[in-house]
């Protein structure tokens, strides 16, 4: 299979990473609106398969054009881009999988386009990153193994191995995207009724392995698409995942509506926005340099089977990969994107049409390749 991904920033440049080592993809080409940054990673790559190009994502003609030819794209791009992008790959003819964004509802207009994409005979699916992604496959095999679900919790974060102040905290995904996850209010069901909790919420204690204790506390985006496929739900939270004492720090920034992306002041005769300065500071002070970082996730997916109580757990511990200097929040999202675009252009997903990963990817699949992949998912089966 040929594939084509767009975005050769970190999860774009890993996720090109594994295709080319994959068997089954004969080429992958690395597309970028800045040429200099995809040669590049290309360079470092140091794959006969792998070839760079420039293409802006913003120009629906050229990125057609850039798209056929290929069987799957991969689109690594900021969330603004994965309406656009779907829409391209559905009029070209071509399978897409992204990595979400549910701010402003842009995974939901991708949602909208099933019909075109199943009458153009192809397969989008987004939200395929971590959370959402891993804890959406991991929801859905969950749910796939009970008579009847009843509660998802989700418990997710990508933290540093080695906290530092002031926030203990380093990036290692998006920091715009952190700070709408923070800012905008939660999604949640509890007893049944669907209702919205502000985010940096409700922090409680959570434990694992080799890990003092840890806090847990809700954050907007990462319930994702799973009330719609799961509409009888009595239970759905998702919480992030820090270290102790990190909500509070960063609720007094939200209060203070620093983190707010429609707040303007001015200052000098000049209209500043709080969060473009906030961003501006915290980017280098939280950047990762090189050090050494480690996903935790468990999702806790209980129902009924055979009239018994049930319930599955799933949980991960990886840490970042030293010998190629990969974060371990890149190897569990481009991993993740990696593999479910390999499985739409070798067959082992045949449904066409756009949906949510807990609806289409094969949960004991997944697994499998990622554990290959030296990302270990550990799965508790508990009756009551």
């Amino acid at each position: 299979m040929k594939v084509l991904v767009l975005g050769a920033g970190l999860m774009g440049k890993e996720a090109a990473r594994d295709l080319a080592q994959s068997e089954g993809v004969e080429a992958v080409t690395l597309a970028d609106v800045e040429l200099a940054k995809a040669e590049e990673a290309v360079r470092q790559l140091q794959s006969e398969k792998l070839a760079a190009v420039r293409v802006d994502a913003g120009d629906q003609r050229q990125l057609s054009a850039l798209m056929t030819g290929h069987d799957v794209v991969v689109n690594a791009l900021f969330y603004r881009f994965n309406e656009t992008v779907a829409k391209t790959a559905i009029a070209a003819g071509v399978h897409s999988v992204d990595l979400g964004g549910h701010i402003g509802h842009i995974t939901d207009r991708v949602l909208e386009l099933h019909d075109q994409a199943r009458e153009a005979g192809v397969t989008i699916i987004p939200d395929l990153g971590v959370a959402p992604g891993m804890i959406n496959i991991l929801s859905g095999y969950g749910a796939s193994q009970l008579d009847e679900v009843e509660s998802i919790q989700l418990y997710v974060g990508g933290i540093p191995v080695r906290p530092e102040p002031p926030l203990e905290y380093n990036h290692v995904f998006s920091l715009e995207g952190l700070l709408d996850h923070y800012t905008d209010p939660s999604f949640i069901i509890r007893d049944g009724q669907r209702q919205e909790v502000p985010s940096l919420s409700e922090v409680e204690p959570i434990y694992f392995d080799r890990f003092g204790p840890l806090e847990a506390f809700h954050t907007s985006g990462g319930t994702s698409t799973l009330s719609r496929s799961f509409p009888n739900l009595r239970r759905l939270e998702y919480k992030t995942i820090r270290y102790r004492g990190h909500a509070e720090k960063f609720k007094l920034l939200v209060d203070l509506h620093l983190t707010r992306n429609d707040v303007e002041v001015e200052v000098d005769g000049h209209k500043v926005k709080p969060r473009d300065v906030l961003l501006a500071v915290l980017t280098p002070l939280l950047d990762l340099k090189g050090k050494e970082d480690v996903v935790l996730l468990r999702v806790i997916v209980g129902g009924r089977k055979d009239g018994k109580e049930t319930v599955f757990e799933y949980e991960t511990v990886t840490f970042n990969d030293r010998e190629h200097k990969v974060t371990a929040m890149a190897r569990t999202t481009a991993y993740t994107i990696s593999v479910v675009a390999q499985l739409i252009g070798r067959g082992g997903i045949t449904k066409r049409g756009v949906y949510p990963p807990e609806q289409i990817v094969p949960g004991d699949v997944y697994i499998d390749e990622m554990k290959k992949r030296g990302v270990v998912i550990s799965e508790k089966r508990t009756v009551r």
